[in-house]
């Protein structure tokens, strides 16, 4: 009995270290990539990568990587969405919205949409309803290119040539170079931003909330309706908005401890 326990102990095991090293790559490592990093015999791998992909817990991209799956993000989403921890969360940005005076949020990953996870709505009689649960586009949202911004330049170009890219509104950027290097400065500046290119009369600017290994875990959006503030308006809160990420990055830090 104490030998089946301890070989069931260290099957568990495996199967965290490989959960885990597929969280902290760079880029989606193969098995082999996997066996050799955690010591683990190419036929064990195997077959533990197998049934962590029947069972949800692993993916496999179009060139064999291994990526989370869908079971993974919502034990996370739900680890993220306890009211212990959201509490704080909800009081940075209702203390963010009150000093813009616009509905401030996180968004998420979530496959090749940003998902909305914590909001603080405005009490303005005119805004701009995007409850949690909403998903909206990579390419075209202040968050969403924020994270397309961390992506190294190889990755992002294929993932924006195999997303087709509608034109929302006038304003929305499609052609690739032009994209690409709006991109480029919101990486310099650490800043993404919405020049009305998703909704028509909306504007929005993102900065990016950091996971400890440095790695971005989410954005910290504010947007507003063009009739009550530009996006430079929005823009001028940027101390605030870096202020109000550098506590939930400290929130997120204590709640993983």
């Amino acid at each position: 009995m104490t030998d089946q326990i301890k070989k069931k102990g260290s099957s568990i095991t495996r199967v965290l270290e490989i959960l885990e090293a597929i969280g902290e790559a760079k880029h989606p490592p193969s098995p082999l990539d996997l066996s050799i990093a955690l010591d683990i015999p190419k036929p064990s791998i195997h077959r533990l990568i197998q049934f962590l992909e029947k069972e949800g817990y692993v993916k496999v991209d179009l060139y064999g990587g291994l990526l989370t799956g869908s079971r993974v993000k919502k034990l996370l989403f739900n680890v993220w969405d306890n009211e212990k921890f959201r509490i704080e969360r909800i009081s940075i940005l209702e203390n963010l919205s009150n000093k813009i005076g616009e509905t401030c949020g996180i968004a998420i990953l979530q496959e090749n949409h940003m998902l909305y996870v914590d909001r603080v709505q405005t009490n303005w009689p005119l805004q701009v309803y995007l409850p949690v649960g909403s998903t909206v586009p990579l390419w075209c949202t202040s968050s969403g290119k924020l994270f397309l911004s961390y992506l190294d330049a190889e990755k992002r170009a294929n993932i924006l040539r195999n997303i087709p890219m509608t034109p929302y509104t006038k304003n929305t950027i499609i052609g690739s170079e032009a994209l690409e290097k709006d991109i480029q400065t919101i990486r310099q500046n650490a800043l993404g931003t919405d020049n009305e290119e998703f909704i028509a009369g909306m504007v929005a600017c993102s900065v990016p909330i950091f996971h400890p290994n440095g790695k971005i875990l989410a954005s910290l959006y504010t947007h507003a309706p063009t009739i009550r503030k530009s996006l430079e308006d929005l823009v001028s809160f940027e101390d605030d908005l870096r202020q109000a990420a550098n506590d939930l990055n400290l929130h997120i830090q204590s709640s993983l401890k």
